[in-house]
């Protein structure tokens, strides 16, 4: 079987995503403050690599591991709150490019999975 990385269209399938995930965030004013110092290209290609990874495909990702990578947010308020607006833009972006409902699931899963890292707890 497949990967979920080449069920969503592989790398381009990615950048796409990655693409209009940020836009979502971006315009979203529970979480765009946490972006406001970030260089979004540079962020852009390590949330596609790491997508990558996580859904199966070749794994380039290089990134800090999502505690360290996000301890400095918790201690600047990243909570639930965000953590669910991001899942939810996730979510959003995902059924905007038409993938399935079961794809769709996974990827949550995934991200769900996540949570306590990204908390640090």
């Amino acid at each position: 079987m497949s990967s979920v990385y080449e069920q969503l269209g592989g790398e381009p399938a990615m950048a796409a995503a990655v693409e209009l995930f940020y836009r979502k965030v971006l315009a979203d004013d529970r979480i765009s403050h946490y972006f406001e110092d970030v260089d979004m290209d540079r962020q852009a290609a390590k949330q596609k690599a790491f997508l990558t990874m996580v859904c199966g495909g070749p794994s380039h990702y290089s990134g800090k591991d999502m505690r360290e990578g996000h301890r400095h947010l918790v201690k600047r308020g990243l909570n639930d709150i965000h953590f669910n607006a991001v899942a939810e833009h996730l979510q959003g972006t995902l059924e905007e490019l038409g993938v399935s409902a079961d794809l769709v699931r996974q990827v949550m899963a995934v991200a769900e999975g996540a949570r306590a890292d990204v908390l640090n707890r």
